[in-house]
C-alpha cells in the first residue's frame, strides 16, 4: 500500500508541476521543462509496469511472458497503423500509448530474468541513431536522400563485419513481415545493387511471362509448378508497384477495404428487394455489383 500510496503521490506531484508550466514551455518541444516532463511521464509509466509485475501485483500481469504478449504487441501495432492510416490524430496518440506500453512492457520481463535493462536498450539505440547518422552528428558531408541511404549501408555492412555477421545486401528482414511488404522491401533491397529492371515496362513483360508460366502450370494440371508460378507471378507484380512508387500492400489493403465497402452495399441492395445474397441468383448479384460502383 505504501508503494501505491507514493506512486500516486508522485503522480499528483507531476500533474501540478506539469499544470504550472506555461502554455509556452509545454510548445516548445526544445524546452528543457517540456524535456523534463516527458521524462517525468516515461519514469512513471515504469514504475506502474514495475508495480503491475511485483509479487503482490496484478495475477494477468504477472503471469504474462515475451512469447505470451507477441499477440497482443501485433494487435496494437496494426491498431496504431489504422489510426495513422485514417488520419486521427486522437487515436494515433492512444494507440501510440498503448504500444509504448507494451514495448517496456516486454522491456522489464527480459530485465526481471537478468538478460539486459531498459536503459541499455534506450542507450544503445541513441548509440546506433547517432552512428548510423554521421552527417548529422559527425563531420560527413551528404548532399541528397540517395547519399544517407548508401551511407546507412555501408555502415550497417561495417557492423556486421564488427560482429563476425556475413552481410548481405538484402539486410535481415524479418520472416514475419506479410509477404507483399516482404516482396517490396526485397525488391527494393536488390535494386540498390543495380540488379532490377530498367523500368516498369520491363517489369510488366515479365509479369506476363509469369502469367504464360502459370496457365501452362494448370493446363498440365502440375499442383507444384501452379503453386511456384502463382508465387512468381505475385512477386513480380508486387515489384512492378514498386517501379510505379505504390506500395503494394497498401494499394492491395485499399483494394479489399474496397471491395467490403462495395460488397456490403450489393447485400444492403438486394435485402431491400427482399433477396438474401445466398437467395440471390449470380445474375441478380451482378446487376446489383454495378449499381454499387
Amino acid at each position: 500500500m505504501k508503494d501505491t500510496a507514493a506512486l500516486y503521490n508522485r503522480t499528483t506531484e507531476t500533474s501540478t508541476q506539469q499544470q504550472k508550466m506555461s502554455d509556452t514551455d509545454i510548445a516548445n518541444e526544445n524546452s528543457p521543462l517540456a524535456h523534463k516532463a516527458s521524462g517525468d511521464e516515461f519514469c512513471r509509466l515504469i514504475e506502474i509496469i514495475r508495480r503491475l509485475r511485483a509479487p503482490d501485483g496484478c495475477p494477468w500481469d504477472r503471469e504474462q511472458t515475451p512469447k505470451s504478449i507477441m499477440k497482443y504487441l501485433l494487435e496494437e501495432t496494426y491498431e496504431l497503423l489504422e489510426a495513422i492510416e485514417e488520419d486521427m490524430s486522437k487515436d494515433v496518440a492512444e494507440e501510440l500509448g498503448d504500444l509504448l506500453f507494451m514495448l517496456v512492457f516486454l522491456a522489464r520481463m527480459y530485465e526481471e530474468q537478468g538478460r539486459f535493462t531498459l536503459q541499455e536498450v534506450l542507450k544503445n539505440a541513441a548509440q546506433k541513431m547517432i552512428r548510423r547518422h554521421p552527417h548529422i552528428f559527425g563531420d560527413i558531408k551528404i548532399n541528397d536522400t540517395a547519399e544517407v541511404i548508401a551511407n546507412w549501408q555501408r555502415i550497417k555492412e561495417q557492423e556486421a563485419k564488427d560482429k563476425g555477421v556475413k552481410h548481405s545486401s538484402l539486410g535481415n528482414l524479418p520472416k514475419t513481415l506479410p509477404a507483399l511488404q516482404l516482396a517490396f522491401r526485397v525488391g527494393e533491397r536488390a535494386s540498390r545493387t543495380g540488379f532490377d529492371w530498367h523500368d516498369a515496362q520491363g517489369v510488366i513483360e515479365k509479369l506476363q511471362e509469369e502469367e504464360q508460366e502459370l496457365m501452362q502450370a494448370i493446363r498440365q494440371g502440375d499442383s507444384l509448378a501452379i503453386r511456384e508460378e502463382m508465387g512468381d507471378l505475385l512477386f513480380t507484380a508486387a515489384n512492378l508497384a514498386r517501379h510505379l512508387s505504390l506500395n503494394p500492400e497498401e494499394v492491395l489493403k485499399q483494394t479489399v477495404h474496397n471491395f467490403i465497402l462495395r460488397f456490403q452495399r450489393m447485400e444492403t441492395l438486394l435485402k431491400d428487394h427482399g433477396k438474401k445474397m445466398t437467395e440471390a441468383t449470380i445474375k441478380e448479384m451482378d446487376e446489383a455489383w454495378k449499381i454499387t460502383k
